[in-house]
């Protein structure tokens, strides 16, 4: 039986806009982040990492077909994601994967597809603009079709989408993967497996050191994220000592490997736990806050414990 109603406060929703970055001017301000670091760094085989420090991750797949991208960062960076990545190849970015709705990976959708090719596609699809293949689940499709009506340019909206669990290009001498974690973050994010490469980019799924945004107003669910961390876990192979292994690209930070994520999996089931034995208990979502479940966390992982115990309590209180 379902005791708890779950009525969202107006300021914790401001917060989860602004921090999934799909909403207004917090994200506007967000994807155009453009002083900005960009550096290059090799993780192994055929991708790299382009690290934007406050702009986010780019998984950068290089090789003769050309150049492969998981995730655009926001916009106005286009060139320069371009330039950087033209140190080490001069080949034309030919497919842009977004792992899901965000603004500050898919506002430089536009812009940086404008400076690529077509991949594989032999024509243009309906709607479709020249430049690189963008690609995701169609949920992220069908996220950013509604932001067309606040500005979000329908040039930037993938057309080659998915349904189905998983969609697979061989791409680079390479296998790719992108395999949908269904309400998770969102209700469409993808993770995206390069197997001869050993390297999984994961998006906002998991960013160290930072709480997880749960966006429990697009689908996204504690339990979901639970799932598609664990399902991260059981493609990652760790080497000796869990040192090195299957490298994880998240959406912003540093490089990691499998161990990071067991300890980032570790903290959400814990609280998630916690939370729900206090609601067992019969508190109400401010009681639940008070009681400050991420207390011996909130010295670790930046962001808001309050907003990231709210939407643990929101989706708890769905799958009820």
């Amino acid at each position: 039986m379902n005791t708890h109603k779950y009525v969202k406060p107006e300021a914790a929703l401001i917060a989860l806009a602004c921090l999934a970055g799909i909403a207004g001017i917090g994200a506007a301000a967000h994807a155009q982040e453009t002083d900005v670091e960009l550096n290059l760094l090799h993780v192994q085989g055929n991708v790299h990492m382009l690290n934007g420090g406050p702009a986010g991750n780019i998984a950068v797949q290089i090789g003769s077909d050309g150049v492969m991208l998981v995730n655009a960062m926001g916009d106005g960076l286009a060139e320069r994601i371009v330039e950087k990545i033209g140190e080490l190849t001069s080949a034309p970015v030919r497919y842009i994967i977004n792992t899901s709705a965000d603004l500050h990976h898919t506002g430089g959708n536009v812009e940086l597809s404008a400076l690529g090719e077509f991949g594989s596609t032999p024509s243009l699809a309906p709607g479709e603009a020249a430049g690189a293949t963008l690609v995701a689940h169609e949920n992220v499709m069908l996220s950013l079709f509604e932001l067309e009506s606040s500005g979000f340019p329908p040039e930037g909206v993938p057309r080659t989408v998915y349904f189905l669990p998983f969609k697979d290009i061989f791409f680079n001498d390479e296998p790719v993967f992108i395999i949908h974690e269904p309400n998770a973050h969102s209700n469409g994010d993808s993770i995206v497996l390069f197997r001869k490469s050993d390297t999984i980019a994961v998006g906002d799924l998991f960013i160290p050191g930072r709480y997880p945004v749960i966006d429990v107003e697009r689908g996204g669910s504690v339990q979901g994220l639970l799932r598609a961390l664990n399902h991260v876990l059981d493609l990652a192979v760790p080497r000796h000592l869990q040192d090195g292994g299957t490298r994880i690209i998240p959406g912003s930070g540093r490089l990691c490997n499998e161990a990071d994520v067991v300890e980032y999996r570790n903290m959400v089931a814990v609280v998630r736990d916690r939370v729900r034995d206090l609601m067992e208990k019969g508190m109400d979502l401010e009681q639940v806050q008070a009681a400050r479940p991420t207390r011996d966390y909130d010295t670790e992982f930046d962001g808001s414990g309050e907003v990231f115990v709210e939407s643990i309590y929101a989706s708890l209180v769905q799958a009820q």
